[in-house]
């Protein structure tokens, strides 16, 4: 058996989104509407840290960048999270900052 062979799109541009090599919905949570948009491997170009895991989501993988909706800015409410930890949300608690020598109760 052959390995699996990536076929690229007709006409050389990514097959989903608007361009750019993303595609944008609206998602309804228990915390809201948001808009989110996944973003390709080869259109992360920068690192982010995500706020769901605290973790830096280095440059040329693949995520989402949610803001919520209702926002009419939307520029400075952006977030970029890793897909996972976008999924897992809800069941997440909010990540406790804690200094080097603090207990971990």
């Amino acid at each position: 058996m052959s390995p699996r062979k990536n076929r690229r799109a007709v006409s050389g541009k990514p097959s989903q989104g608007g361009g750019g090599g993303w595609a944008q919905q609206t998602e309804d949570g228990p915390d809201g509407e948001w808009i989110v948009r996944s973003i390709t491997g080869a259109a992360a170009v920068k690192a982010y840290r995500c706020p769901g895991c605290d973790q830096e989501i280095p440059r040329g993988v693949p995520h989402v960048v949610a803001w919520p909706a209702d926002e009419r800015g939307g520029a400075d409410d952006r977030r970029h999270w890793h897909r996972p930890c976008w999924q897992a949300r809800a069941r997440r608690a909010p990540r406790v900052q804690r200094s080097r020598n603090a207990p971990r109760y």
